[in-house]
């Protein structure tokens, strides 16, 4: 029997993709604070069940991206494109694990039988929103330093580092809405059968009820980060699949009804 609190009820997973829909809300609730950290306990537990495959798929999920990412230009798109696949497969893997199932390096991949043009939608629509507010925040950085050109030379300096901080922090601050969008879509999409408009507003509408508990995740990861690059990096070998075992961990939490 597994101690995991988010595991599904047995009766209520037939396969892999099965759609949820009994206990299922659609715009996610709120939960406290602490669940921020709940959520990376319970990856945890996710991942010391098969770390040696869970090691091995997330090595060839950064080798795959690795190899898109040298494409010029387009290794980018790609990349922007295909993440909802794999974070799916991701997902479809951490439920096979909670219901006593066995983990399995093919689950990488279920997000290409499963859904697949449905998840290529959310990467593509996500890149198109980004790279807007990208050439957005250029084009208002070609304008200040236009204008700048034209004033003070002494002042420039000064005006130029606070001009290039605003426009990160503002480009930050655009782009957060967008990562709210997608974080959960992957999974709102293979487990409830959502289109891409739909499972980003819930997405979107879970990540805004629970701001608190994804700030002590972060801050909480933020650390883990620190001290997994600390051992010449070795450290990412079980951060990096248990920050992927959280996305289903936290999805789990806040869409599905307590037990």
């Amino acid at each position: 029997m597994t101690t995991n609190p988010y595991a599904a009820p047995k009766a209520a997973v037939a396969d892999e993709t099965v759609v949820i829909n009994a206990d299922f809300i659609p715009d996610g609730q709120s939960r406290p604070a602490g669940k921020g950290w709940s959520w990376i306990v319970a990856a945890w537990d996710l991942f010391k069940r098969q770390p040696g495959l869970w090691i091995g798929m997330w090595l060839l999920f950064v080798v795959i991206l690795m190899g898109m990412g040298v494409i010029p230009l387009l290794g980018t798109i790609l990349t922007g494109i295909f993440w909802p696949v794999f974070v799916a497969g991701f997902a479809v893997g951490c439920r096979a694990l909670d219901e006593g199932g066995e983990l399995e390096l093919g689950h990488l991949f279920a997000g290409f039988r499963e859904r697949f043009g449905t998840l290529l939608g959310v990467g593509a629509l996500s890149l198109l929103v980004s790279l807007i507010i990208g050439m957005v925040v250029g084009l208002a950085l070609g304008a200040g330093a236009f204008t700048m050109m034209k004033g003070d030379p002494e002042g420039m300096a000064a005006l130029a580092g606070t001009t290039l901080a605003l426009l990160v922090l503002i480009t930050m601050a655009l782009l957060l809405p967008v990562m709210m969008a997608a974080w959960f879509a992957p999974a709102l999409v293979v487990f409830q059968q959502q289109g891409v408009i739909e499972s980003m507003k819930g997405s979107f509408s879970g990540c805004l009820k629970n701001l608190l508990p994804f700030l002590i995740y972060g801050l909480a990861l933020l650390l883990l980060a620190v001290l997994a690059t600390l051992p010449i990096g070795l450290g990412w070998l079980v951060l990096g699949p248990v920050i992927s075992a959280t996305v289903y961990t936290s999805y789990r939490d806040i869409y599905l009804k307590p037990r």
